[in-house]
């Protein structure tokens, strides 16, 4: 899938207020500094589409995008290692939950884990709570491009091994750089493929 466009929506708290579910949906979340907003842009490509920082955690709101004027891409504010009050983390937390709990259109949740990072207590209990909420979603390792081949590979494969233990059957994963480009258009292709299927899953 060749992307054209890719607009701004809108930004919001209260997953009432998203735009209509009209068209198939896929959100993107990780941990802070997972490197979401620079993949994003990447993805699109679309240098300041997504708002990078320095700072990690700055995405404070469910950002809507309309891509190819068919299908919505949405930039959740990420989690962990954020340094915002606790009260602050626990309405993101409320927020986040609320959104993909109640989202018609979500055809799939893009959760981007570090791929130079072992498995996190944070993402593991969170993708837990994805399977029992039967959320459909994937991983995507990002930062590819920090690692040579084949400690990129032996990396993955370690991660893989360790959610083995807990889980019967792995999600699906996509290994990424945005810097290289890099299973961007991997990504583009599972969207174009599942986009389709959006009028038997609503």
């Amino acid at each position: 899938m060749k992307i054209k466009t890719a607009e701004f929506v809108i930004s919001n708290t209260d997953y009432r207020i998203c735009p209509a579910p009209k068209m198939p949906e896929y959100a993107f979340i990780g941990r802070s500094n997972v490197g979401k907003s620079s993949l994003i842009n990447a993805l699109v490509n679309h240098k300041n589409l997504a708002k990078t920082s320095g700072k990690p955690g700055k995405t404070q709101l469910i950002n809507h995008f309309i891509i190819n004027k068919e299908w919505y891409l949405v930039d959740l504010p990420g989690f962990g290692y954020a340094k915002i009050p606790k009260t602050l983390r626990a309405k993101f937390h409320d927020m986040i939950s609320d959104y993909l709990t109640n989202r018609t259109n979500l055809m799939c949740l893009f959760v981007l884990v570090d791929s130079r990072h072992k498995p996190q207590p944070i993402d593991q209990e969170f993708m837990q709570w994805l399977a029992e909420k039967g959320i459909p979603f994937v991983i995507v390792f990002t930062k590819g491009d920090k690692l040579g081949k084949v400690a990129l590979q032996k990396q993955v494969e370690n991660y893989k091994n360790e959610m083995l233990k807990e889980w019967e059957e792995l999600p699906q994963t996509f290994t990424t750089s945005a810097e290289k480009k890099m299973g961007l258009s991997e990504i583009a292709t599972y969207i174009e493929h599942l986009n389709p299927h959006f009028r038997k899953v609503i």
